[in-house]
């Protein structure tokens, strides 16, 4: 059975509670990591621990143990003055920025008005709750 410090290798298929899949190793090989070591978000890493190989199950987790909730703090308006010239922004694009150490992050285009565009830099999945269909592979250690 799994237990924390174990390496496993897992398949696992993501949905929202509305059914849209945004992850899975369907097609891939399986995901693996060892269990405690913070590599994969909090409810996933509960979520595996007693399994045994060749087990399959669902887990749900709240958006507090996943990606937390969205923050509005992260919720940037730039000014389309300040945009490169042969940038045309649409909703839902994906964009880079940098922080003020250089460092770049992604944000999605959420609005567009006539004189500005609103950014999320927000994870894709804060503020959801996750739905996982798991099927435990291997122990390696």
């Amino acid at each position: 059975m799994v237990q924390s410090g174990n390496t496993i290798k897992i398949h696992y298929h993501g949905r929202l509670s509305d059914g849209t899949v945004f992850d899975s190793s369907n097609g891939r090989a399986p995901l693996e990591f060892t269990v405690g070591s913070g590599s994969v978000i909090k409810g996933f890493d509960e979520g595996v621990k007693g399994m045994s190989v060749g087990e399959k199950k669902t887990i749900e987790i709240p958006f507090q143990e996943a990606y937390g909730p969205e923050d509005p703090t992260m919720i940037i308006e730039f000014p389309k003055d300040r945009l490169p010239e042969d940038l045309y922004p649409e909703i839902g694009m994906q964009l880079n920025m940098n922080n003020a150490s250089g460092e770049q992050f992604p944000v999605v285009v959420a609005e567009i008005s006539p004189d500005s565009i609103v950014l999320n830099a927000n994870h894709p999945l804060a503020g959801k709750d996750l739905i996982f269909d798991l099927e435990l592979v291997e122990i390696a250690g």
